[in-house]
């Protein structure tokens, strides 16, 4: 892999650099309009293939729920494949088939997702029916009877029946007091079942309008045309008036560790998780983040980490461990470590071996050829994230909806290789204080009932 980073990389500096390219990193041809009624619409050419991903992101996940009605961003993302005034049941999702294409949605806790992938000539035909089901939706008490069952159900397959899901759940509502990333972005079993057809459309007349939506275009996209087509199809749409900014219940200072156990009878590998409260990228500052990203992947990123390597190779005393930070977040995300033991070491102990390493990691300071190593990687991880259409628009989507910049998202390879080791210890001080964590321990129920 290694080999291959590096002949990708020389073949790259020896290639001349094209219209919107700069010498350290070759940046996406981007161009971005805004309609008269405050739609955003960005387009990320690459003509290699006769495909484009179209996208439509709204501002609104389950962390702008209403307190009371968990899940209903979720359940309103369910609810869009119901019939419109001029769509039938299904017949979107149908109609993207028919032409070759696929389509789904997501729900997160900053954001909602709708897209389809197509071929380039039924770019307009998408736009069609999404700004359709953006204004239009036409929901009865039927559909929100039968759709409730679809996502408890969902609940019980994913969370209920799965102890990690469960423990994770309660981790991070243990993490979060006041702000809505401690709610699960399904909801919660007790106000799923409450869910009804007031709550589904108060959340969705209130946040799906064309100024509170981003509209994502990346392939084989000529500008002038989608802009042409985005006039046609979403132009007409009116803009919701009182839309208001997005606020949040903002958590409180955190100035004691928490902690938690989880035991259940299904666990069949005890394990130790901890978060960290940690900054989220921020537009114009985000050399933070970017040396947290870093930390991550030089504590935890591979079997070539640091607690890979003294954790689980030199003392024997984990079999897996790993570090994640996501910082494309609205407001204050995690930095999280897992230790799995090794047969025999108990949970108490591979959680004072992780606290030495940290401390030791910290003391000792950041190896500088893992860090180019990791840099190398990551460019080169880059450079091949270019030919997926799917995901440079997800990675436009996620950010704009979490207020950075087009500028933000172009600049983060360069601020990300422009870190240095001093700047990652600084930023693991600041960050892995035992105050500012919830540390967690997954067992097995011991008292098995037959």
């Amino acid at each position: 892999m290694f080999r291959r980073v590096l002949v990708l990389l020389t073949i790259m500096a020896a290639m001349p650099l094209s219209a919107g390219e700069s010498a350290g990193f070759g940046k996406e041809a981007v161009t971005s309009f805004t309609l008269d009624n405050g739609l955003q619409v960005v387009v990320i050419e690459d003509h290699r293939a006769p495909v484009v991903q179209h996208m439509v992101w709204y501002r609104a996940g389950s962390a702008d729920e209403p307190r009371g009605s968990s899940g209903v961003a979720h359940f309103l993302e369910h609810l869009l494949f119901k019939a419109t005034e001029t769509l039938a049941a299904g017949e979107l999702s149908a109609t993207v088939a028919a032409n070759g294409g696929q389509d789904n949605a997501f729900t997160s806790y900053d954001q909602t997702a709708y897209h389809q992938r197509v071929a380039a000539d039924r770019l307009g035909l998408m736009m069609q029916m999404e700004a359709d089901r953006m204004r239009n939706l036409h929901l009865t008490e039927r559909d929100i009877e039968t759709e409730r069952q679809v996502i408890l159900e969902e609940r019980n397959q994913r969370t209920e029946n799965n102890p990690r899901s469960l423990f994770s759940e309660q981790k991070r509502a243990a993490q979060y007091l006041n702000h809505r990333y401690g709610v699960p972005v399904i909801g919660w079993k007790h106000e799923m079942e409450t869910l009804d057809l007031d709550d589904a459309l108060g959340f969705y007349h209130r946040y799906y309008a064309p100024n509170n939506a981003i509209v994502i275009v990346s392939g084989d996209a000529n500008p002038d045309e989608v802009r042409r087509l985005a006039e046609e199809h979403y132009g007409p749409l009116a803009p919701t008036p009182d839309l208001g900014p997005r606020a949040r219940a903002q958590e409180p200072p955190q100035t004691a560790a928490r902690r938690l156990t989880y035991r259940d009878p299904r666990v069949a590998q005890p394990y130790l998780s901890r978060s960290y409260l940690a900054p989220e990228r921020d537009s114009g500052a985000q050399e933070q983040a970017a040396a947290l990203t870093l930390l991550s992947e030089l504590l935890g990123g591979g079997t070539t980490s640091f607690l890979s390597e003294t954790l689980q190779f030199r003392d024997k005393l984990a079999v897996w461990t790993g570090a994640y930070y996501t910082g494309t977040s609205l407001d204050d995300t995690t930095f999280d470590l897992i230790v799995v033991p090794a047969e025999g070491v108990t949970l108490e102990a591979a959680e004072a071996a992780l606290d030495a390493e940290l401390a030791a990691f910290i003391e000792t300071g950041v190896d500088a050829e893992a860090l180019d190593r990791i840099k190398l990687q990551l460019r080169a991880a880059q450079i091949y994230a270019r030919d997926n259409v799917d995901g440079i628009a997800n990675r436009y989507g996620r950010a704009l909806t979490s207020g950075l910049t087009i500028a933000d998202v172009q600049a983060w390879p360069e601020i990300l290789q422009a870190v240095t080791g001093d700047e990652i210890i600084a930023a693991a001080r600041a960050i892995l204080r035992p105050e500012t964590s919830v540390t967690g321990w997954l067992m097995q129920d011991k008292e098995v009932t037959q």
